[in-house]
Formats: structure tokens, C-alpha cells, sequence
């Protein structure tokens, strides 16, 4: 069976798509994923913007927290 590309559609992404191709775009990798598709990416690229992801999300929970970080773990 052949795996049909599915059309990456820019205005219709969840919030987490969103993220995923902003830190793809700041990686100067944009251009190719809205032309050839995230498997167009190698793993090492892959990886960076997982890993950018984690980093991005606990900055937004420590945020959203109000700067309580490790507050509960110290107690």
C-alpha cells in the first residue's frame, strides 16, 4: 500500500501543529516542510525541533505557573 501525502494546510493546524512548524520555521526549515512534507526532514532535524518543543512548553507551564518553578518539589 502506498502512504498518500497529506496537504499540509497552514490556516488549519491545532495549536501544538502551530508550534511545531513556528520552531521548523526559525530552524530555516519551513520552506521545505510546506513543499515536501515533515518526512522530508532527517531525524537530526526531527530531534531539534522536539526537542525545542519540550523546551518551549515548560517555559510556557513555568509561565503560566507565574514563576513558580519548582515550588511544590521543595516543600
Amino acid at each position: 500500500m502506498s502512504k498518500k501525502k497529506k496537504p499540509f494546510d497552514v490556516k488549519n493546524m491545532t495549536p501544538e501543529e502551530q508550534l511545531k512548524f513556528e520552531i521548523a520555521e526559525e530552524l530555516g526549515l519551513g520552506d521545505r516542510v510546506m513543499k515536501e512534507g515533515w518526512r522530508s526532514l532527517t531525524s537530526k532535524e526531527s530531534g531539534r525541533i522536539g526537542g525545542l518543543i519540550t523546551k518551549r512548553k515548560r517555559q510556557m507551564k513555568a509561565e503560566a505557573l507565574g514563576g513558580q518553578t519548582d515550588a511544590c518539589q521543595r516543600s
